[in-house]
């Protein structure tokens, strides 16, 4: 995603918010609870184990269900960070599971991509450009901010299905992220960066996650060099002289700043994966203060 000074702090402090709440929930969760109490089953019913209860969050569709939840779903999951952003790519406990096709790779970006949840977000990272104006090609007004939100929802889109979908398609790769759920937090935030670099691929082996790497790259290079300002000339009156300054703009398609989203985009994708890794212990614990919250205080008999 193609952001600047302010719109980049903004989103670093939404992670750097996110990263601490996933610190407090590790810290606060007992040891030896490696169940929530919400899925104990209902008393004179077996308990199912957790990989293999298809409603635990992040779980594949199970065969059983409806046709069109399970071509809507089959293989994804319908979970969402914060219970907002799509999280739609990642599974919780999925054991072996079968690898998904290419329709469905594409299917589930877009999914993803088009969320309603996206549109106001990309409105918001646009904003934030227009008050600092960056980009100064774009101009401000509403056209400015048109420009800048057009252009930061097709960045977006464009490293999506890069990363996601064409790349997977191509090199035959996995784009989920399989959640380990063990250990403790270094043991599995190491495990979630490493993913950035190591992913699975469609028949289940291990390999160097290029659709990553070169897809992001890929990505950054088309949104850089195709439809970002080119360099340009503005004046400005001199009261001085009484006379007009020439002001050269630089161009945004340049090599330097190519690679700057590129790492940009590769750091982004490595908070948000360990954010990926942590999210059930987190919605886990909200669900757990919500329910104890709103239970009712029973009287003591008489």
């Amino acid at each position: 995603m193609f952001i600047h000074r302010t719109a980049r702090i903004f989103v670093l402090f939404l992670l750097a918010s996110s990263l601490r709440m996933i610190a407090s929930a590790q810290q606060t969760q007992p040891a030896n609870d490696s169940k929530p109490q919400s899925q104990s089953s209902a008393a004179g019913t077996a308990e199912k184990p957790k990989d293999t209860d298809p409603t635990a969050q992040g779980t594949p569709v199970a065969a059983s269900t409806n046709k069109n939840s399970q071509d809507k779903n089959a293989g994804t999951s319908n979970d969402r960070l914060f219970l907002a952003l799509p999280n739609f790519l990642t599974l919780e406990n999925a054991g072996k599971v079968a690898p998904l096709t290419t329709g469905q790779k594409f299917k589930v970006v877009a999914r993803g991509t088009f969320d309603k949840v996206e549109f106001p977000w990309y409105g918001a990272l646009a904003g934030i450009s227009q008050a600092e104006n960056s980009e100064p090609g774009y101009g401000q007004g509403w056209e400015g901010y048109a420009k800048r939100y057009g252009s930061a929802f097709a960045d977006g889109t464009i490293e999506n299905f890069m990363v996601g979908a064409v790349m997977p398609s191509i090199l035959h790769q996995d784009p989920r992220f399989f959640q380990t759920s063990e250990g403790g937090f270094a043991h599995r935030a190491g495990y979630a960066v490493s993913r950035i670099f190591v992913t699975r691929t469609d028949s289940g082996h291990s390999q160097f996650n290029y659709s990553e790497i070169i897809g992001s790259a890929l990505s950054a290079g088309i949104s850089t060099n195709t439809y970002h300002p080119r360099s340009f000339i503005t004046t400005r009156y001199d009261p001085s002289t009484g006379g007009l300054t020439y002001i050269h703009n630089a161009s945004d398609r340049t090599l330097p700043n190519t690679l700057s989203v590129w790492g940009t985009q590769v750091g982004y994708d490595t908070i948000t994966i360990v954010i990926k890794e942590f999210w059930p212990d987190v919605h886990r614990k909200m669900t757990h203060k919500h329910k104890s919250e709103v239970a009712p205080t029973g009287s003591p008999n008489p």
